[in-house]
């Protein structure tokens, strides 16, 4: 569990650039023209743009989730085997449920 969810950081930090482009792309298109736009934004809301940004706001809770277990690492603490996999376990859960709640209430 430790290097899985390990992994996943590194992952969802290099995943997040997949919503990052697709934002870049619709400013650069609305400084453009109105063609280029109307075709990002086409892009942007379809079930594709929907599903890069759904997982996006998911790799970016799980990412923030891994720096808060880094930065407790740090300080020296929940460094035993079984706290980590505690840990990796609540990553896991708790970026799922804080993406819930950022489409629900959000």
């Amino acid at each position: 569990m430790t290097s899985i969810s390990s992994i996943f950081v590194r992952i969802t930090g290099n995943a997040l650039l997949a919503a990052t482009l697709l934002l870049i792309a619709w400013l650069l298109a609305a400084s453009t023209s109105a063609a280029a736009f109307e075709w990002v934004q086409c892009v942007i809301t379809s079930w594709f743009g929907d599903l890069v940004f759904l997982l996006s706001l998911w790799a970016l809770w799980y990412h923030m989730l891994g720096g808060l277990r880094h930065l407790i690492w740090d300080t020296g603490r929940g460094l035993e085997l079984k706290t980590a996999e505690r840990m990796g376990w609540m990553m896991i859960i708790g970026s799922l449920l804080l993406t819930a709640f950022t489409v629900i209430w959000l």
